[in-house]
């Protein structure tokens, strides 16, 4: 794809002004590419979707639900970006390429060694908040998985891929965190509400005090408790391997000085039931062996992926007590 053309056309098509700058690519984005484009009306992000996701059978279901959620959020006063809306649509698409227009915004997300009280009160409030809007006391089972972690490990040793060492003798972690996630799936506290479903630090856009949530496209209804659990780890330090458990505790507590939920709560079962980066682990283990797409930038970034999750499995596996003992 010619991609000065494809956003020439892009803002031609959509009333979006003349580009008077090279569209540059913005990083950040583990699954889909963004690109800022300036035209003489004004500055834009656009979002181009994996084209290997949207080949998924409940993709294009799964983005309009998250649109109409994004409404939801939006008519409540939350603070994020909004994809803009054009001929009553959000999701559009050009020369079968899926995508979204965002007005610019000149944030930046934090790093871990970044983070402070104030942000997870912050971050722990705003998601009380996105809960409140639908929360129901109803069932929601976690899907149980089953995934044949030997069979990606011996089709990683056949085709000589550098993840093979990462697996081979990770297949007994992998699958105890996998089984014991699916014996709790009943034991989950029985509530419901939309959820952000990928919250963490890299989502949020800071311009000094002010934040605005991104990457909205996974709203969708989960557990409360559950993203809560999985929030109040990566706002603490879990994606650097390094929880600081004071700040795990202040989102904790923010969140529930906001919310309608009670803290006691079974968080044994919360713990194992946050097992959904093994999820991520085998897409990436699919785009490190090119099971899923033929593209090597795909298969690189699925390399250093599965890299990444395993550490923080294995991290993970090392703070049971720990992170329990903090809930309380």
């Amino acid at each position: 794809m010619n991609i000065n053309y494809f956003f020439e056309k892009l803002a031609s098509n959509f009333g979006l002004g003349k580009i008077i700058k090279k569209p540059s690519r913005v990083s950040g984005g583990l699954t889909h590419k963004m690109y800022k484009i300036t035209t003489d009306k004004s500055t834009y992000i656009i979002k181009l979707l994996n084209p290997n996701i949207m080949k998924r059978p409940t993709a294009l279901g799964n983005f309009e639900n998250a649109d109409k959620y994004e409404e939801l959020l939006k008519e409540n006063n939350i603070d994020a970006i909004y994809s803009l809306k054009f001929n009553g649509k959000k999701l559009q698409m050009q020369d079968n390429q899926y995508f979204y227009v965002y007005d610019w915004y000149d944030g930046k997300s934090l790093k871990d060694c970044e983070i402070k009280k104030e942000n997870c009160e912050k971050i722990g409030r705003v998601l009380s908040e996105i809960h409140n809007i639908t929360l129901k006391k109803d069932i929601w089972k976690e899907k149980t998985k089953n995934i044949n972690w030997q069979y990606y490990i011996d089709l990683a040793k056949d085709k000589k891929s550098p993840i093979y060492d990462m697996l081979f003798d990770k297949i007994d972690i992998l699958n105890d965190s996998m089984n014991k996630g699916n014996e709790v799936v009943d034991k989950l506290p029985k509530y419901i509400a939309v959820c952000h479903n990928d919250l963490d630090s890299k989502n949020v856009l800071w311009l000094n005090d002010n934040f605005k949530i991104i990457d909205l496209e996974c709203l969708g209804y989960s557990n409360p408790y559950l993203e809560l659990f999985t929030l109040a780890l990566c706002w603490s330090g879990y994606e650097s391997c390094n929880v600081n458990f004071e700040l795990f505790k202040v989102f904790i507590n923010s969140y529930f000085e906001n919310s309608k939920l009670s803290k006691k709560v079974n968080w044994e079962a919360l713990y194992y039931a946050n097992n959904g980066r093994l999820e991520w682990l085998e897409y990436n283990i699919k785009r490190s062996l090119l099971l899923e797409t033929d593209s090597q930038e795909e298969q690189q970034l699925g390399i250093s992926e599965v890299k990444e999750t395993i550490d923080h499995i294995i991290y993970y596996h090392s703070l049971k007590d720990e992170i329990l003992k903090n809930c309380k």
